[in-house]
């Protein structure tokens, strides 16, 4: 690769501990990837943030890094910790909640903003063609699809070595020539609901290994149905972006085809139990924008949650403070809105919760791992008649 006379600088230790460890772990990572210079970003965003997943022994680095005064050169956000501040703290064991304060208060140190969101976007949308370095895999297919934004799917690790650096390796999705469809995918006639846009994702994700897909599928599709499938692609493949209704180039491009079995099949793989007395229904995966709670709100409007049967919707401080209306009434239905961590990186199997409910492939397909629960996969609509009185 190629370094400037400051990066080498950096890369020699010039700059101190903190910044040359940074500059060396982008520098490895362009020449596994065969990218010859680093290229500046406009934002970072790092994953790798719940102790649950993290650990111990990467918590140790955290600190590390931010006694030598690591700190982020660009706007640098961050992926949910392991549960929010308000409802679930106070259920947790204390040594739980402080090491997971400990990490937080570590990537403050370093100038990271604590935003603990997936879905960073809400908070402030990238510009088309901007280059960014964001490891949380949704954000990623979600930028790179939605928001024409160029970002591979980083590391935890390299995502907070680009903040620090304000840099990235140029490869992969940032680069022209690896940006092309290569593959056509038509369902217009399959989908209809988010839901069903997340089966798509997990099917195709299994299938597609790298590739990049045209999806040829129903008009006027909801940025919320989009997100929903690139989340589901990117948790069982490594497709990084995907096109959605553009005309291809090619005639000789391959073709994929689905079918409705195919879909079905999908959808009943996600539920791993019939039981309908569920202990969670969890609306969330990735973080709700504003539209998504006002949604919930009005489905909710006037209705109570069934007793015993807990009801969570996840979002961002962001969009929750400019939803407080709509979270009011989820409020007065029986409803929690939880901010500032995700279900599938929380402690839910502490709190006795078997069995989880979701409209989220990505959570149904994580959940019995992660959570050790069982799951039941459906749209939102049948999710809140079943969290619902009447």
């Amino acid at each position: 690769m190629y370094l400037t006379k400051e990066e080498e600088r950096i890369y020699d230790g010039e700059h101190g501990w903190a910044n040359q460890i940074c500059m060396r772990i982008l520098v490895r990572l362009g020449e596994l990837f065969n990218a010859t210079k680093l290229i500046p970003v406009s934002s970072a965003h790092v994953a790798g943030v719940s102790y649950k997943t993290l650990g111990d022994a990467p918590a140790e680095f955290l600190r590390a890094l931010a006694n030598a005064n690591g700190k982020a050169k660009v706007k640098t956000t961050l992926n949910p910790q392991s549960f929010d501040q308000e409802y679930l703290s106070r259920k947790l064991p204390k040594d739980i909640r402080e090491k997971q304060s400990n990490i937080i208060e570590q990537f403050r140190k370093m100038g990271l903003t604590t935003s603990l969101t997936c879905t960073p976007y809400y908070l402030e949308r990238p510009k088309p063609g901007s280059h960014l370095a964001w490891a949380e895999s949704s954000a990623v297919v979600y930028a790179n699809s939605v928001l024409n934004a160029w970002t591979n799917r980083e590391g935890g690790p390299s995502a907070l070595a680009a903040a620090i650096i304000g840099k990235t390796a140029d490869y992969g999705m940032h680069r022209t020539e690896n940006r092309q469809p290569n593959v056509l995918v038509d369902v217009r006639n399959l989908l209809q609901n988010e839901a069903e846009f997340g089966a798509l994702g997990i099917y195709l994700g299994k299938i597609l290994e790298d590739k990049i897909p045209t999806i040829q599928g129903p008009n006027n599709v909801s940025e919320t149905k989009l997100k929903q499938l690139g989340a589901a692609l990117a948790t069982t493949g490594m497709v990084n972006m995907f096109y959605y209704n553009t005309q291809l180039e090619r005639e000789e491009t391959e073709k994929i085809s689905v079918e409705a079995k195919d879909l079905k099949r999908t959808v009943e793989s996600l539920s791993t139990t019939e039981d309908v007395k569920v202990d969670l229904i969890f609306i969330g995966c990735p973080h709700c924008s504003l539209n998504e709670i006002k949604q919930i709100a009005w489905l909710m409007d006037g209705k109570k949650v069934r007793s015993g049967t807990r009801f969570w919707v996840c979002t961002s401080r962001y969009v929750k403070e400019k939803s407080e209306k709509y979270v009011k009434r989820i409020k007065n239905s029986g409803g929690h809105v939880l901010t500032d961590m995700c279900t599938i990186v929380s402690w839910t199997e502490i709190l006795g919760i078997k069995t989880i409910m979701t409209n989220s492939a990505k959570t149904a397909y994580y959940a019995p791992t992660l959570n050790k629960a069982e799951t039941v996969f459906a749209p939102l609509k049948q999710c809140l008649k079943t969290a619902l009185e009447g």
